[in-house]
């Protein structure tokens, strides 16, 4: 009884280790998967970690563009100069107010051909998306785009791995007015004052509220100590890294505008 007491210990004991060691194995394994693929994960602009207070705003353009104008003197009233993202059906539509932007002094960067759900498409049709419609942007304005905004913010790492073959830097946000939902002028501004240094600021050419919005916005960052400038002065060009939320860091002396 004794030796069959303890034959069924030993038994239990080696199957209780090698339950330990295979899961040991499992969770370092899949830990071992998690790491490389975070590490392996591509992220975009969301924004930029600076301390000089400094913000940027910037329009999606897909349709409509009687505010656009609008937009633009009330930018100017107050010294601010924005970032516009530009669709491909947009600019040829609207080649006249396209032109008028970039003469103005405001920055255009590519938000696709089509406005497209983009990680569903191929290299071939990524890459078509964001050659096109640059190429309308730089035949209407003569200034190379180097900014991209993907559709409905959706992306993966082969869409972001063409942008960055084209030269193009893939930028989100991370203050969103959710101005296309309606809300009020007030409701808007009340969003976007938390906004601080190095952050991107979301709003839409032909929001319902977004022309009143503006002043309240910019009066109220500025009373923050916040200043202005187009996202291709906010980020860093070279010598920088991004976390797996998109904060882009300077990791060494480079383009610091």
């Amino acid at each position: 009884m004794y030796l069959l007491g303890k034959g069924v210990f030993v038994k239990q004991t080696i199957i209780a280790v090698c339950v330990t060691l295979v899961c040991v194995l499992l969770v370092c394994g899949m830990g071992g998967y998690s790491e490389v693929y975070a590490n392996s994960r591509e992220v975009p602009i969301y924004c930029v970690d600076r301390q000089d207070n400094r913000v940027s705003i910037s329009f999606d353009a897909a349709w409509g563009a009687d505010k656009t104008r609008q937009i633009m003197d009330v930018c100017d009233s107050y010294g601010v100069k924005a970032t516009f993202f530009l669709v491909g059906f947009w600019v040829d539509k609207y080649p006249e107010m396209v032109a008028e932007i970039a003469a103005r002094g405001f920055e255009i960067g590519t938000h696709s051909a089509t406005h497209p759900q983009m990680s569903k498409l191929t290299e071939a049709q990524c890459r078509e998306e964001l050659t096109s419609s640059s190429k309308k942007i730089f035949e209407l304005t003569g200034k190379p785009v180097e900014l991209f905004r993907p559709p409905f913010g959706d992306y993966n790492n082969r869409l972001l791995n063409v942008a960055k073959g084209l030269g193009l830097y893939t930028v989100q946000w991370s203050v969103d007015s959710l101005d296309w939902k309606g809300l009020s002028a007030r409701e808007i501004a009340e969003r976007v004052q938390r906004a601080g240094s190095g952050d991107i600021i979301l709003c839409h050419n032909n929001s319902d509220h977004i022309v009143e919005a503006l002043p309240l916005i910019f009066e109220s960052l500025r009373l923050k100590g916040l200043t202005f400038c187009p996202i291709g002065e906010l980020i860093y060009r070279d010598g920088y890294r991004i976390d797996n939320a998109g904060r882009q860091y300077r990791t060494q002396t480079g383009d610091l505008v």
